[in-house]
């Protein structure tokens, strides 16, 4: 009775623990930028390097998408160099495609990137849960593919920022003020994950909760990704 009641609690906390994430992303856009920024960035004249890097800043840190998948780069890291490695193939491929999408006008549907970096947190959930060594035998290179999920995430950012009305004076000094504002962000919100993922790694919970924990995160992937898909097929 004791191990039926523990189950069903266990598995009521991790519906609920889906649910809530599922609320959380379909009520934070995906690369939403709020209406006040948006209309400083098509108001900006020249070049604007601190309000540019405050709000690339501000995007990283409540880019709850963005995050999430960082949260699960980092979930079995423990050291700082590996941490450093893969954060640094995330920055440097979110920054080409971030920049070159703006500058040279190369547009992807925003629905559609959205619905990949969906799929990018399942990927790293699945990936967390050995499920492809398990399925396939052999998991796909940890390294290409967050580099190649950076791209993604890029252009995601990038296909928001193509909607505005942007004024050409100054616009490659403020996009790249922008995007140090997006990797400044980045740091800060990894940090706050960092410490907080270390805390809990020194309780014995952490290996009991560690694949119900990326179970979760791979539901809230599947939701941003059906979230998307539904507004692809339904706006274009």
């Amino acid at each position: 009775m004791c191990f039926r009641i523990s189950t069903f609690k266990n598995r009521t906390l991790w519906l609920l623990g889906i649910l809530w994430l599922g609320i959380f992303a379909t009520s934070a856009y995906a690369h939403g930028v709020a209406a006040g920024d948006q209309a400083f960035i098509e108001q900006a004249k020249g070049v604007q390097l601190l309000p540019f890097i405050y709000l690339g800043a501000k995007h990283m840190v409540t880019g709850y998408d963005h995050l999430l998948f960082l949260a699960g780069v980092i979930f079995f890291l423990y050291r700082m160099k590996d941490i450093a490695v893969y954060v640094t193939l995330f920055a440097v491929g979110h920054s080409v495609t971030l920049l070159g999408g703006v500058l040279s006008g190369f547009h992807v549907n925003p629905y559609l990137v959205d619905a990949l970096i969906g799929l990018s947190i399942v990927y790293k959930a699945l990936d967390n849960m050995q499920a492809f060594d398990s399925w396939f035998g052999k998991r796909p290179d940890p390294k290409l593919m967050v580099a190649l999920f950076g791209l993604i995430h890029g252009f995601g950012l990038a296909s928001k920022v193509q909607d505005f009305a942007l004024d050409p004076d100054g616009l490659v000094g403020n996009m790249l003020a922008f995007n140090i504002g997006v990797e400044l962000g980045q740091l800060l919100a990894l940090g706050l994950i960092l410490i907080l993922m270390n805390f809990w790694r020194l309780s014995p919970s952490f290996h009991r909760h560690a694949f119900r924990s990326n179970q979760v995160l791979m539901g809230a992937g599947f939701v941003f990704f059906f979230y998307q898909l539904t507004g692809l097929f339904v706006v274009v």
